[in-house]
């Protein structure tokens, strides 16, 4: 497939693949205010691996720029998944344009999906979570929460280098600062974040949850624990 000719185009891919009935059922879904075209996820994945693989970085940072700001639930979606990669370089404007988005995250599925891009840019520099750290300070609860979605690849390694685990305490610490946080989203990514680190560090998160597991939701605290032994 081709590079698409600016946003339109790109508009056009995305709705040329949408699902008749499908973008009430995601409005109804999401509740955010904005237009829903219907297009699934899986032809999101396929259109954005295309024009992956048909532009380069900098015209990717352009029409991922430029699908963000339509507003449009798929095209953020898109622009999401068009810089969603390992290894970009180089990535400062891919950096800068995933970071100046976290304010205007306002649904899980657009945040989430642009927290995958963001984590990837997070692992690869880790002086990355300086600026992240800032979010967990925020007013707004889609950035607090953004800071520990974007950093859950750091739950993942069974064997992690001294940066990693370093980092790993970083994040563990502002999750036990969210802790008294009673927003469902906000006690949903700490369960998140502890139920991950336990397929990997099951001790840790028995030592987490012995701290401060009773001050948790307990639909949290069963989640953090879902996949912790007796």
């Amino acid at each position: 497939m081709s590079a698409p000719d600016g946003v339109a185009a790109a508009l056009e891919a995305l709705r040329a693949r949408a699902e008749p009935g499908r973008a009430e059922g995601s409005a109804a879904c999401h509740k955010a205010p904005r237009v829903y075209l219907g297009t699934p996820n899986p032809a999101l994945n396929d259109l954005a691996r295309d024009w992956r693989r048909a532009l380069g970085v900098e015209e990717r940072v352009v029409l991922a720029r430029d699908l963000w700001s339509t507003d449009i639930h798929e095209a953020r979606i898109a622009a999401a998944k068009l810089l969603t990669q390992a290894r970009i370089r180089p990535d400062g404007a891919v950096w800068d344009l995933l970071a100046g988005w976290v304010p205007d995250f306002d649904a899980w599925a657009i945040a989430d999906h642009a927290c995958s891009a963001l984590g990837r840019r997070i692992e690869a520099d880790l002086a990355r979570l300086d600026a992240v750290e800032v979010w967990t300070r925020s007013d707004h609860m889609w950035s607090r929460r953004a800071a520990l979605v974007s950093t859950l690849f750091l739950a993942k390694p069974n064997h992690p280098t001294p940066a990693q685990l370093a980092a790993r305490e970083r994040v563990l610490g502002w999750a036990a600062g969210y802790v008294p946080d009673r927003d469902w989203f906000i006690q949903k990514a700490v369960a998140w974040w502890l139920r991950d680190l336990s397929k990997h560090d099951a001790d840790r998160v028995r030592a987490f949850l012995a701290e401060h597991g009773d001050a948790m939701k307990p639909f949290a605290r069963r989640e953090a624990a879902k996949y912790l032994s007796d």
